[in-house]
């Protein structure tokens, strides 16, 4: 690992020697309280310049993801035996500190995981064409927004319902004194033939279009 890392295992990312990542040695301390003469204006300030920072390094990993050397990024994610522990507790925190930034983001933080394996896939593979199931739940399925669901069912945005939207509001709407499954089944199976065949036509209009262009 680079040489600006301290040597101990314990407590490696509050060491105050640690060298400048997304924070300064100055915003750490400021965080972890260890300074403590601030003004509330320079607080304030302290504040706006981590935030800034931190959009700033969002927007980097878009560079990194697309430009950076895969042995620099095979070295950043092999540190020694001793700092593993560490290095992992922060990946590990890192993607809890997305999951809680992105909460009431407007896409999904399950989707933004699911495209982003997805990418990494497909960078790993060296093919568009590489495609893979992600899956990321998180349990117990708790309230849902009814009104946000049936609005994405009108806009016909059936891609923009969660899984856990689409559980509970199931769960709701069989709960409900006007829901009735019998009177609702001849309907369903009629439509499920439709969609069959809609679903039968988009692939194999959708196998004739890879069988062109592998002419």
């Amino acid at each position: 690992m680079d040489g600006d890392e301290t040597d101990a295992p314990e407590g490696r990312a509050y060491s105050a020697d640690r060298g400048r990542g997304i924070l300064t040695p100055s915003d750490r301390e400021f965080l972890l309280g260890r300074k403590t003469d601030y003004t509330e204006h320079s607080k304030k300030q302290k504040r706006n310049r981590i935030r800034r920072r931190l959009r700033n390094a969002l927007l980097d990993f878009t560079i990194l993801f697309e430009h950076l050397e895969e042995r620099d990024r095979e070295t950043v994610f092999d540190p020694d035996d001793e700092a593993r522990a560490a290095y992992t507790q922060g990946i590990t925190d890192l993607l809890g500190f997305l999951h809680l930034g992105t909460m009431g983001y407007h896409v999904p933080f399950k989707n933004m995981l699911s495209q982003g394996v997805s990418r990494a896939e497909q960078e790993l593979s060296g093919s568009d064409y590489r495609m893979v199931n992600v899956e990321f739940n998180v349990e117990p399925v708790g309230q849902i927004d009814v009104d946000a669901v049936i609005d994405k069912l009108d806009a016909g945005a059936f891609d923009d319902i969660t899984d856990e939207e689409l559980r509970a509001f199931m769960r709701l709407l069989a709960d409900s004194e006007e829901f009735s499954a019998t009177a609702l089944r001849t309907g369903m199976k009629e439509q499920m033939l439709e969609f069959i065949e809609e679903v039968n036509e988009a692939s194999e209009e959708h196998d004739r279009r890879v069988e062109e262009l592998g002419d």
